[in-house]
């Protein structure tokens, strides 16, 4: 029974209410297509299931790896009785982002002894993606719309930060479209070959307006695995420096798709040589396995001294309105690894191994495709390819989703409607298994 003070209140105070309609044009928003093709993975009972969708690591025997060289620092850390659990500066750890920044850029890049760039750390290589979508929509000056390209295809989530309009979207990120008009799109794949297309990549650079952003990715395209070559790099810089246009680097598998830190950053060195105006967003999810801690990093290079000290206090602003502080653990994982030469050669490793092994899974798929099963079609692109994506599309076929829709209902391997397949999720196990569910795909639908 309510007390005598209740019964006064009710008819003192005015009661709340909350009807059907407070909320009812709110829109039920899409799942994200990556997470429902793993929970279904999850719920499939089948002893042979195979999940291809994750773009996550994994060894062998299909377990996530926490790599050796991570281990092993987060062990000094846990025994440092020196740390505490203070707030970071609004930028990040200085002992990460100063390394992480000579990791992506080059330990004697004349940019960072002239202190000319800017970088902070973020919330993996997305919140870098967002922070930068950010920044450049309010200070960038473009000639005439706010339009950034993106290659055609990308990766899915990446649209997210660049469309403006609040339609239900698949990237189910409309809290982040409040800056950019939609995004216009660069042609990147030949159907008929499955590599790049460079004559129509170069042509959309030349026909942009002046000043326009380019998202590229620096190494392993997400999701086709096709990059282009030095020569291709050198030409695409002409003409981005002809045409006036912005450089937006996603770095998201540096190590992780040769196998050589200095390889896979060579794109963005190169383009800084040439003084070509960019940003780079930098994740360490892939490359150390620290997908959880969302350890990553954006940087800036600016013309001069005077302009890096300008960007970094907005950047600043920015960032103290988002997130306040960055993490701490992951940070200070990354930072003793980068800082310490014995953990270092060891995390170079750890990388190798990696890379080597989603390596040797695309020589054994393209080996059963072509040798044993004998698959219609010309399947050199597997090998052409690199990094942890490809595609299983065939030189004279393209991949449908009724393909797809198969492989999963009848064979139970779990891949994304577009064809989009991860090698890490590939093992000595299974590959077989799923080299012959693709080849009576291939044959039958």
């Amino acid at each position: 029974m309510a007390s005598r003070l209740q019964q006064i209140a009710r008819h003192i105070l005015p009661q709340p209410t909350m009807t059907a309609e407070t909320w009812h044009n709110v829109p039920l928003a899409p799942p994200d297509s990556i997470f429902k093709l793993t929970a279904a993975f999850k719920a499939d009972t089948y002893p042979q299931k195979v999940n291809l969708g994750v773009g996550a690591y994994r060894d062998d025997d299909n377990k996530p790896w926490v790599l050796p060289v991570v281990k092993k620092a987060s062990q000094i850390l846990l025994n440092d009785r020196s740390l505490d659990h203070e707030y970071l500066p609004i930028t990040g750890l200085p002992e990460f982002v100063s390394s992480a920044a000579r990791l992506i850029l080059g330990e004697n890049s004349p940019a960072i002894a002239e202190n000319r760039v800017v970088s902070v750390q973020t919330i993996s290589g997305t919140g870098a993606n967002h922070l930068a979508a950010l920044f450049l929509s309010r200070y960038y000056q473009f000639n005439g719309d706010k339009v950034v390209y993106l290659s055609d295809p990308t990766w899915e989530f990446s649209q997210g930060y660049w469309i403006p309009t609040l339609r239900p979207c698949s990237e189910s990120l409309c809290h982040l479209q409040q800056c950019w008009h939609q995004p216009a799109f660069v042609p990147l794949l030949r159907p008929k070959t499955i590599g790049l297309d460079f004559a129509g990549f170069v042509a959309k650079l030349e026909s942009a307006p002046e000043r326009s952003v380019f998202l590229l990715h620096a190494c392993a395209h997400n999701p086709t695995g096709v990059d282009p070559t030095k020569e291709q790099w050198e030409t695409i810089a002409d003409v981005i420096l002809a045409r006036k246009h912005y450089a937006f680097f996603d770095t998201a598998y540096q190590g992780f798709a040769s196998g050589d830190l200095d390889r896979d950053a060579a794109a963005v060195r190169y383009f800084v040589s040439r003084g070509v105006p960019l940003l780079v967003c930098q994740s360490f999810a892939k490359n150390a396995g620290l997908y959880g801690e969302r350890v990553g990093a954006l940087h800036l290079v600016s013309p001069n001294k005077e302009t890096a000290d300008r960007v970094r206090s907005q950047l600043s602003v920015l960032q103290r309105s988002e997130i306040s502080n960055p993490p701490s653990y992951g940070a200070r994982v990354v930072a003793l690894i980068l800082n310490n030469p014995e953990l270092f050669e060891e995390w170079k490793a750890d990388i190798r191994t990696m890379a080597g092994r989603i390596i040797k899974m695309r020589e054994e798929l393209y080996r059963l495709l072509t040798e044993k099963l004998k698959t219609p079609g010309n399947w050199d692109h597997i090998i052409n390819q690199i990094g942890m994506f490809r595609r299983v599309d065939r030189f004279d076929f393209g991949f449908k989703k009724t393909q797809s829709k198969v492989l999963t209902d009848d064979a139970h391997v779990y891949l994304t409607v577009n064809g989009r397949i991860s090698m890490a999720g590939l093992n000595s196990k299974n590959i077989r298994y799923f080299a012959e569910a693709l080849d009576r795909v291939v044959r039958t639908v």
